[in-house]
C-alpha cells in the first residue's frame, strides 16, 4: 500500500446528530486524492456500513468497518469518553455488531447508546481501538493534569487490546488540541504506544462546514446565531488530502505512517449476497426437502377435495394438471434452495388463522404458486385465474421469493411475536428504516436555523409542488413562481441553497412498515441491532436492501385496516344473529 495517508475517523450523514458525508461523493473524493482506503466511523452505529463496502470495493478502495463509540466512565456515568474501534477480520466485526447492539439494548443513558468498559473483556479480538483523542478518556485525563491517571487508563486499555492500541492525534484547530498533542506525545514515549493521526471528519469540503452546523441546529432546536448552541466542531473536519495532513503533522511522521500501518492491518471481508435461512424444525427421521414435498401433496389432496367435482368427466385430467404443475414448481424450489421459506410462512399463517387472527388471500406475484396455495399460504387457485409461478420464482432470475402477506391490523403484533417466540427473541427482529430530509420538510428546518420568520419560511415551502419524490431542483423547474423568488430574493436563495446541501440525507431512524428478518442462528452474527432506549422493539442496524445483501431473509407482516374492517364487521353480525336466535 504506497500512500502517506489513509482517514481513520468519519463520520458519515449516519451518524444522523452530525455528520453530512454521503457515501459515494466520499469515495469520489478518496479516489481523486489518491488514497488507498477510507474507514468509516459513525457515531455509535453501523448503519451505513454496507452501502459503504460496496462502494469502497466498487471504486477500488480498500473499505475499513469501524464506530466511534462512547464509553462509560468508571466514576462518573454522565461524562462518558470517546474510542474508536476499527475491524481488523471477521472476529472483530462480530465483537463490533455484538458490543454495538449491546449498548443500545441495555446501555442507553438519556438516549445515547454507551458501552461498559466490563462489556470488553473477551470481546476484544480482532479490533484496534484509537484512543478519541482529547475526547477519550487518556486525553481527558492528561487535559485535567492528571498523567498517573493517563498512564493507568493506558496500561488498561492495553490489555484490552494488546498490540492494537493507539493513541489518537488530532489537528482540527479546537480548544486544548496542541496541549494534549505534547502530553500525548510524551505519554507514547513514555510508554512505547503508537501514535496515529486522523481528522476527526464530518463533511468533505470546508465549504461545507455551514451545512453541518445547521444539521446539528436542526437536531439542537437551535438558531445558527444562538450563544446557546454547541460548537464543538471546527471548519477543518473536513476530509483533508493526504499532503494537508502531511503538512499538518510533519514534526510527527509516526502519525502518518501508522495510518498506513493500521489500513494494511485491517483486512474484514464481507461474503455478500449469499443467502442464510432460518431452520425449519422437521420431525426426526425426516429431510427437510422431503417433509416439504409430502406437506405440499398433502395440502393440494385436501384443496382438491374442496374445489373438483369427483363426478365430471374431466376429473382425472383436471387432477393430473394440478399434480403436474404442482410436482414442476416443488422442483424449482428445491433446485432453488427454499423450501424452508415457503414451510415458515405457511406455519405463521396457519397459527394466525387457528389463533383467529384475519389473514389476506394473498397478492402480487406470491398468488401464482400453486404450492403456496396447497400449503395455505394463499387462498387463490392460481390454475383456475391463468396466474404464473415464474413471476414468483425463476431459476434464470435468482432471487429470493417474497411474499407480502396482510394481517388485521389489531393481530398483526401477536403474529410476529409468536414468530420471535417460535425461532428464538435473538434470532428475529424487524427492520429498520431511515427518514430523510426530504424538499419541504428540509426548507422549514433551514429557515428556522437561519432564524427566519416562521411566515416568511412558510411561503417559500408552500410553493414546493406537493408530489411524492418532489426535489428542490425540481421545484424550481416546475413552479415558476418559486424560481422568481429565488432569482430575486437573496435570503430565499439563502434559505434553498443551504436546503439542496442537506436535501436527502438520513434524519432518524425508524420502522419499517412490515418487514420481519429471522436468522439462522444469533442476529448479530449478521447485523448489529437498534432500539430506542428501554431495549424493546429491535430492529436490525441494517436497512431491508442490507439485511438481504448481508443474508437474511425478508418476510413482509403487513397490517392491513381492511381485514380489521371485515373482521369487526362480521363479528358485529354474528352478535346480532345470536342475539335474534335466542
Amino acid at each position: 500500500m504506497q500512500a502517506a495517508f489513509v482517514h481513520l475517523h468519519v463520520h458519515t450523514e449516519y451518524s444522523l446528530l452530525n455528520g453530512t458525508v454521503r457515501i459515494k461523493p466520499l469515495i469520489s473524493s478518496v479516489v481523486e486524492a489518491g488514497m488507498p482506503a477510507i474507514a468509516v466511523t459513525d457515531q455509535c452505529n453501523m448503519f451505513s456500513m454496507v452501502k459503504f463496502y460496496r462502494a469502497a470495493m466498487a471504486a477500488g478502495v480498500k473499505p475499513l468497518v469501524g464506530v466511534d463509540v462512547w464509553v462509560a466512565d468508571q466514576e462518573d456515568d454522565n461524562t462518558p469518553a470517546r474510542l474508536v474501534l476499527l475491524c481488523r477480520n471477521r472476529a472483530g466485526y462480530l465483537n463490533l455488531t455484538r458490543l454495538v447492539s449491546r449498548a443500545y439494548q441495555q446501555g442507553q443513558q438519556r438516549g445515547i447508546p454507551v458501552l461498559q468498559r466490563d462489556w470488553l473483556n473477551g470481546c476484544t479480538d480482532g479490533l484496534i481501538a484509537l484512543s478519541g483523542g482529547r475526547a477519550g478518556d487518556v486525553g481527558q485525563a492528561l487535559l485535567a493534569n492528571k498523567p498517573e491517571l493517563a498512564a493507568g487508563l493506558v496500561e488498561e486499555w492495553q490489555q484490552h487490546f494488546p498490540n492494537a492500541y493507539y493513541l489518537e492525534l488530532q489537528r482540527t484547530g479546537r480548544v486544548g488540541e496542541e496541549d494534549y498533542i505534547r502530553k500525548a506525545v510524551e505519554l507514547a514515549a513514555l510508554h512505547d504506544l503508537p501514535v496515529v493521526a486522523t481528522n476527526d471528519v464530518h463533511f468533505i469540503r470546508p465549504q461545507d462546514f455551514e451545512a453541518h452546523e445547521a444539521r446539528v441546529c436542526i437536531n439542537e432546536g437551535r438558531t445558527l446565531d444562538d450563544p446557546r448552541r454547541s460548537r464543538e466542531f471546527s471548519a477543518q473536519q473536513y476530509l483533508r488530502t493526504p499532503e494537508e495532513m502531511q503538512d499538518l503533522f510533519r514534526d510527527i511522521p509516526e502519525a502518518l505512517e501508522n495510518t498506513i500501518e493500521i489500513a494494511r492491518r485491517c483486512n474484514l471481508e464481507l461474503e455478500l449476497g449469499k443467502n442464510y435461512l432460518p431452520d425449519f424444525p422437521v420431525p426426526d427421521g425426516t429431510g427437510i426437502d422431503q417433509y416439504f414435498i409430502t406437506q405440499a401433496e398433502t395440502g393440494l389432496e385436501d384443496r382438491l377435495q374442496q374445489i373438483l367435482d369427483p363426478a365430471t368427466d374431466d376429473y382425472e385430467a383436471q387432477r393430473r394438471q394440478y399434480r403436474e404443475r404442482l410436482h414442476l414448481e416443488i422442483d424449482v424450489i428445491l433446485q432453488m434452495g427454499f423450501p424452508g421459506y415457503f414451510l415458515i410462512v405457511a406455519d405463521f399463517i396457519k397459527w394466525s388463522k387457528a389463533h383467529d387472527i384475519p389473514v389476506g388471500p394473498g397478492r402480487g406475484s406470491g398468488a401464482g404458486s400453486l404450492v403456496a396455495y396447497a400449503l395455505t399460504i394463499t387462498d387463490l387457485d392460481p390454475i383456475k385465474y391463468d396466474l404464473l409461478f415464474e413471476r414468483f420464482l425463476n431459476p434464470e432470475r435468482v432471487s429470493m421469493p417474497d411474499f407480502d402477506i396482510d394481517f388485521c391490523m389489531e393481530g398483526r403484533d401477536r403474529v410476529i411475536d409468536y414468530v420471535a417466540e417460535h425461532y428464538g427473541r435473538d434470532k428475529v427482529s424487524q427492520i429498520i428504516t431511515y427518514g430523510s430530509m426530504a424538499a419541504k420538510a428540509v426548507v422549514r428546518d433551514v429557515g428556522r436555523v437561519l432564524g427566519h420568520p416562521y411566515g416568511f419560511v412558510d411561503r417559500i415551502a408552500k410553493l414546493i409542488p406537493f408530489e411524492i419524490g418532489i426535489t428542490l431542483d425540481k421545484a424550481l423547474e416546475q413552479e415558476p413562481a418559486l424560481a422568481g423568488l429565488y432569482d430575486e430574493d437573496e435570503d430565499v436563495q439563502t434559505v434553498i441553497d443551504l436546503a439542496r446541501s442537506l436535501e436527502g440525507m438520513a434524519r432518524n431512524a425508524g420502522k419499517h412498515a412490515g418487514g420481519v428478518v429471522i436468522a439462522p442462528s444469533r442476529l448479530t452474527d449478521f447485523t448489529p441491532l437498534y432500539c430506542e432506549q428501554g431495549g424493546g422493539a429491535l430492529v436490525s442496524q441494517f436497512d431491508k436492501d442490507d439485511v438481504e445483501a448481508v443474508g437474511l431473509v425478508k418476510f413482509d407482516f403487513l397490517g392491513l385496516r381492511t381485514l380489521t374492517i371485515i373482521d369487526w364487521t362480521l363479528q358485529t353480525i354474528n352478535a346480532l344473529r345470536a342475539t335474534a336466535g335466542d
